[in-house]
């Protein structure tokens, strides 16, 4: 850094951008992943103790109905692999909690960002938030946004498209523009994806910009002064020090 100028991929940001997100959130990836089990209580809770203000998490429906946190939806036994969908709640690991259980153990004052690993747990995961009034702290994330849009009735939760750049065939521009028409709150693209110029682009359809896999201070860092809303990452200490050193 040389006075108030970044580095980014290169190309030098001459001043902080702003956000529609000010302060942008701070989303613990998995919990606090790099110093718990991810996916479990004792990460998330960790997370919010360390001082993240927000949770990412992955959801699948077992096969009595229950939203369950884990990212990749299988139970292992030896060399058995079983789908979360064909299992009881009952039955699961006992490190695999429920939606129900994260509001229970970490209240509801924290922003809760879902990847919609199975799109059938919707409903109960948007009543589950309702439940405990945090439907309007709820960011549901899936790849297509065509999907997320025929949700945004049923909703007051933030809708977004997760994918990558290199997926909008048509432009980003063109994306802005139709998740903007679809109601469609967000997108979330790799750290590695997002310029100034991007999210200055996405902030004109007043989207809100999300980086994922940031996992060093420089890249947090330089997140921030390009105007993202939201950083999902791994490390929530390196989350506060980046943003600190953001200004």
């Amino acid at each position: 850094m040389h006075g108030s100028v970044v580095m980014k991929n290169d190309v030098f940001v001459q001043q902080r951008l702003p956000s529609l997100r000010n302060p942008a959130i701070q989303f613990a990836h998995r919990g606090a992943r790099a110093n718990a089990p991810e996916n479990t209580l004792e990460a998330f809770k960790l997370a919010l103790r360390l001082g993240a203000t927000g949770l990412e998490t992955d959801v699948w429906l077992t096969s009595d109905g229950v939203p369950v946190l884990d990212h990749d939806g299988v139970i292992r036994s030896g060399i058995r692999r079983k789908p979360i969908s064909k299992i009881l709640r009952v039955d699961l690991p006992g490190h695999i909690p429920s939606l129900e259980d994260l509001y229970q153990t970490c209240g509801a004052n924290f922003e809760l960002s879902i990847d919609l690993k199975d799109e059938s747990a919707f409903i109960g995961v948007v009543g589950l938030a309702r439940d405990y009034q945090a439907e309007a702290r709820l960011w549901l994330c899936h790849p297509s946004w065509e999907l997320l849009a025929d949700t945004r009735p049923q909703t007051c939760a933030r809708l977004v498209n997760s994918t990558r750049l290199k997926h909008m065939k048509d432009g980003p521009e063109r994306r802005a523009a139709e998740l903007a028409a679809a109601g469609i709150d967000a997108v979330n693209l790799h750290h590695s994806d997002w310029s100034g110029g991007l999210t200055t682009l996405f902030h004109r359809f007043n989207r809100y910009c999300i980086a994922w896999d940031a996992q060093h201070v420089r890249v947090i860092r330089d997140l921030v002064r390009m105007g993202i809303d939201g950083v999902h990452s791994d490390h929530v200490d390196r989350l506060q020090t980046g943003f600190a050193q953001a200004g």
